[in-house]
């Protein structure tokens, strides 16, 4: 499965549709609205509507993912990876342009990142850079068989990264070694080496980290509220 043919889950197929359609049209607003010259007018009104709508959200029941989540290792269900991470999910406005696959033992994916994630003039911020990798890594070493989670990340950045052109990654798994995951990945401009990474993953125990892992049963009441605790 790939990141364009995600699973729905089977009780609220159209709501996931929807928020995968909200998510892909927040993320090209936030493209465009790095560099626009629209009017303030127009911005004020947008900005009004928007606030309005985050507010309505707020009197809406909210309720724990519970069909998957957004890391790789732990996901369950691939939809819940698919649609929930913060680097491709696509019900996630977060994330940025990536799209993964699985091509037999290895993990290949593209992206192509606008000025919304500048950092060197015209192009790529190396954080995002950074965590391209730590995705398409983790989506790796979860084909061991004993996936876990990020020890070690490696970057080693050979060329600047370029805005609006195709970038293209792929990752796989060099070799385990007792609860240590070995991961190796490149990424590509063309046939252009842009960067490498390494990356050494500790399997872990998930059930009873769950056990020890709190999770708000409700987001903060108000934007920037941390979460109530006990």
């Amino acid at each position: 499965m790939t990141s364009k043919d995600v699973e729905s889950p089977p009780d609220t197929p159209g709501v996931w549709q929807q928020k995968r359609r909200l998510s892909a049209a927040m993320r090209r607003v936030i493209e465009r609205l790095v560099t626009t010259e629209a009017p303030e007018d127009e911005l004020r009104t947008a900005a009004d509507r928007l606030e309005r709508y985050a507010e309505q959200l707020a009197t809406r029941p909210h309720t724990l993912v519970t069909w998957g989540n957004p890391e790789v290792s732990t996901a369950g269900s691939v939809g819940g990876f698919f649609d929930l991470s913060p680097l491709i999910g696509q019900a996630n406005p977060l994330a940025p342009p990536i799209r993964l696959w699985i091509d037999g033992d290895r993990v290949r994916g593209t992206a192509t990142f606008g000025w919304a994630y500048q950092g060197p003039p015209a192009h790529l911020h190396g954080g995002f850079v950074a965590a391209m990798f730590d995705e398409a890594l983790g989506m790796a070493q979860s084909l061991s068989g004993s996936p876990g989670m990020t020890g070690t990340l490696t970057v080693r950045y050979r060329k600047p990264t370029p805005l609006y052109r195709e970038l293209r990654i792929e990752a796989w798994v060099d070799r385990v070694e007792g609860r240590k995951i070995f991961t190796a990945s490149r990424l590509y401009c063309d046939e252009t080496l842009l960067a490498e990474a390494e990356g050494i993953f500790i399997s872990v125990d998930f059930s009873a980290m769950q056990q020890v892992v709190r999770i708000p049963a409700h987001p903060p009441e108000r934007p920037g509220d941390p979460p109530h605790a006990g």
